[in-house]
């Protein structure tokens, strides 16, 4: 045998060798572990009731069968569970983040106090895709959005932070199609914004269909919250009456800079992700691990109990769709700064 062939073959057979006893260990590493799901959301609310749901099937799908238990971080509109994530987290995929997705694009955007770089998460996927809306009191008297903009009566709505659908969508509404609202933001989650719509605090939200058909059914199904406008591109299946919001934007820039808040508020706002410097290896396997979960039929018929919406992404899809944010051209970008701070 020539030998720069008889050296291919070494190094072929070694690099084989290496990847199987990488692979060993790490189905070894997880035996007898327990994973922290870390959501930076309040507990009741969308964030939490997904993550609650995965985490009590994610762990069969994990060669050891480890624990895998949920605990709420809060705090600048689950900023400080990202950070956490990124920085202070062990590089060990032990510890599985769960934030704003919007927060991806607030980096993009300057936003102050984000001290990760969203290029450099390890992705694990996202359970479903969102799709929002403006909710408002029954009290408000308010069921038509057409007449509502052109009354430019302004009603008061709670959002969590910018980066959230709940104070983005707004924003952007109001800066495209002249939504008349006042935001009050800083409530901890949607939990939260529930108890002040239900207090007269607030008078709207804005919340994906996912989470308000399971954390604010009480207040749907005894019609005192009112769906007034679909925050999309096209109708829900299940809402063929509600108009659309893109429907309302006179503008070609109007469009466009909505159709951009939509998409990432749509495909990546629920993202779970792992710590820079995970080994990759893990990030592999519990890649496989979240997409199993998403096809596990007991996962299914558990989300299916607790109305969750299931339409996921995996992780290579979720990190080509952050990517893509990135790539936003500067003009359009500077005028969401503008709207979205």
């Amino acid at each position: 045998m020539h030998k720069s062939v008889r050296w291919f073959v070494t190094v072929a057979g070694l690099s084989l060798l290496l990847s199987s006893v990488a692979q060993a260990t790490t189905h070894e590493f997880y035996k007898g572990k327990t994973i922290r799901l870390i959501v930076g959301l309040s507990a009741g609310g969308g964030y939490d009731v997904y993550s609650r749901a995965i985490a009590r099937h994610m762990g069969k799908h994990i060669p050891g069968n480890p624990a895998v238990v949920v605990e709420n971080m809060t705090g600048a509109g689950s900023l400080i569970s990202a950070n956490y994530v990124y920085k202070l987290a062990k590089p060990d995929g032990l510890t599985i983040g769960h934030f704003l997705g919007g927060l991806l694009l607030q980096q993009l955007l300057g936003k102050q106090g984000i001290e990760f770089d969203a290029l450099k998460f390890e992705y694990l996927g996202v359970p479903a895709q969102d799709h929002f809306l403006i909710v408002l009191s029954r009290k408000t008297g308010v069921t038509d959005a057409e007449k509502w903009i052109a009354s430019k009566r302004v009603i008061i709505m709670g959002g969590v932070t910018p980066g959230g659908g709940t104070d983005d969508v707004p924003n952007i509404l109001k800066a495209t199609i002249g939504l008349p609202i006042r935001l009050v933001s800083g409530y901890k989650g949607t939990a939260d914004i529930r108890l002040a719509f239900n207090s007269g605090e607030v008078s709207g939200v804005s919340i994906a269909w996912e989470s308000l058909k399971v954390t604010w059914r009480k207040e749907f199904e005894s019609g005192e919250a009112v769906i007034v406008l679909q925050a999309a591109m096209k109708s829900h299946l299940d809402l063929p009456k509600v108009p659309v919001a893109l429907n309302f934007a006179a503008t070609d820039e109007a469009k466009k800079l909505f159709q951009t808040v939509m998409r990432v508020h749509g495909p990546s706002v629920r993202p779970y992700v792992l710590t820079p410097g995970t080994p990759k290896e893990r990030v592999q396997l519990m890649r496989k691990a979240f997409a199993d979960t998403m096809k596990d039929p007991e996962f299914l018929a558990d989300a299916k109990k607790s109305k969750l919406d299931i339409n996921p992404l995996t992780g290579e899809e979720l990190e080509e769709t952050v990517r893509d944010i990135f790539k936003l051209e500067p003009a359009l970008t500077e005028k969401l700064k503008e709207i979205l701070r």
